[in-house]
């Protein structure tokens, strides 16, 4: 091999490292700090609008219900389980937690989910994405909380840093402590509603 064919061999080398280099960094950074795109079915669901749960949820509380859309297979999912297991922790005993698992896997092990992520909630899979539509939901992780009447109060992000660090922005906490004041749903505006993360699994049919 003459040293021409080494330079463009050498120099191919390098080009193809850099741009999977590239490539992470978009995956694991760059495509999460995008707004995540809008499903073409996608329908908003109103503030106030009555969510029926029912179906999906079978309990009589006369707490007001906290459900936290979660993707095992999202990395955006994962970064902000701090955050809400420190939400558990401090409000179970007002508002009842529900994890809302977002997976196609019609074999995933629900029983291991609270143990497996230390998060001591009762968790439900939502096959085909039924409760997130239902909750206007196109994206994980999405805080959504209903009234003790089933009204939808707020749904949206939990903060605008991935990781939840930035305590001004810490919108469903925000959310839960003007909804147990008796307040009137808080518009935070577009930092809380446009949603961030990964689609989900399938997107919403009509």
């Amino acid at each position: 091999m003459g040293k021409t064919a080494k330079k463009i061999v050498a120099y191919s080398s390098i080009l193809a490292t850099f741009l999977a280099i590239v490539l992470i960094f978009w995956s694991e950074e760059v495509r999460y700090s995008l707004p995540t795109p809008i499903p073409k079915s996608y329908r908003e669901v109103a503030v106030n609008q009555v969510i029926p749960v029912k179906d999906f949820i079978q309990t009589q509380t006369p707490k007001p219900i906290f459900l936290h859309f979660f993707n095992p297979a999202c990395p955006c999912s994962k970064f902000n389980l701090s955050h809400i297991r420190s939400l558990v922790k401090k409000y179970n005993k007002e508002i009842e937690f529900y994890a809302v698992l977002q997976v196609e896997d019609k074999n995933y092990d629900i029983s291991k989910f609270a143990e497996k992520y230390d998060l001591p909630v009762k968790a439900i899979i939502d096959y085909e994405n039924v409760l997130a539509e239902k909750c206007g939901v196109y994206s994980t992780p999405q805080a959504v909380i209903l009234t003790t009447h089933s009204k939808l109060y707020y749904r949206g992000n939990y903060n605008k840093s991935r990781y939840c660090t930035n305590k001004v922005t810490n919108f469903a906490q925000m959310a839960i402590d003007s909804l147990l004041l008796g307040k009137e749903p808080p518009q935070f505006g577009i930092l809380a509603s446009q949603s961030y993360g990964c689609e989900l699994p399938r997107e919403m049919e009509n």
